[in-house]
């Protein structure tokens, strides 16, 4: 059973500053944007790419971390801690594209266009959509705009994240680097495996991102507000 929960410290060391990362350097981004000379509804998907691209810089290496220690297949307990798993990792590879931020393009890719994509439909459709003075129904509207945005922003960028699970995961030969660069790990997965399989695992994604994108947004919004009334 415990071997359902291999690498959860890493996610769980870098999901709050990650999301800190995303919306604070969103509302950063957003207000660099405001003078220059862009429509409102493509300042908030710049604003996004911007965040996401900030944001990936940041977990980059939890997720090389993280996707080792998933990717060992000794029992729970015989595997190593995260910590000296890092260890390992910056010793044979140290800190660069072959060890602790291997894959940073992809996950450049990966967080860069689901950034873009969910902040850049939420806040558009959000002022589009007409608001609903009964509170309830005004929840259930931000909440549904806020579930298809994190399903369609993860529809577009799973390629990448794709070709990031390639990069930083086992090699297919021991010894032989076959995933090196994200578009080209796109290509050769495209070339030997076909369109599809850029797109596995796409499920168990808008599952966790459809949903959790939805109250992430929900959650940022009235607690700014409140801020905003309370400070």
């Amino acid at each position: 059973l415990l071997g359902f929960y291999k690498g959860i410290l890493p996610p769980v060391l870098a999901e709050t500053p990650k999301r800190a990362v995303k919306f604070f350097t969103f509302e950063q981004y957003k207000k660099l944007l405001g003078n220059a000379p862009l429509p409102p509804g493509l300042a908030f998907a710049v604003a996004g790419l911007g965040s996401g691209l900030t944001e990936a810089v940041v977990v980059n290496p939890f997720e090389v971390v993280k996707v080792t220690l998933q990717t060992n297949q000794n029992a729970f307990t015989e595997q190593p801690s995260s910590f000296v798993q890092a260890q390992q990792i910056i010793k044979t590879g140290g800190l660069g594209f072959q060890g602790l931020n291997k894959g940073l393009t992809a996950t450049l890719g990966r967080h860069g266009v689901f950034n873009m994509v969910y902040f850049g439909f939420y806040f558009n459709m959000k002022n589009i959509l007409p608001v609903n003075k009964d509170p309830n129904l005004e929840f259930l509207r931000k909440f549904g705009i806020g579930l298809v945005s994190g399903t369609i922003a993860s529809i577009i960028n799973i390629p990448f994240d794709v070709a990031k699970s390639r990069i930083q995961g086992p090699q297919p030969v021991p010894g032989e680097i076959k995933y090196r660069t994200c578009f080209k790990t796109m290509a050769t997965v495209y070339k030997e495996e076909g369109f599809l399989a850029l797109y596995k695992g796409l499920l168990p994604k808008i599952m966790r991102l459809g949903p959790g994108g939805a109250v992430m947004l929900l959650v940022y919004e009235y607690v700014y507000a409140w801020l905003q009334d309370t400070v």
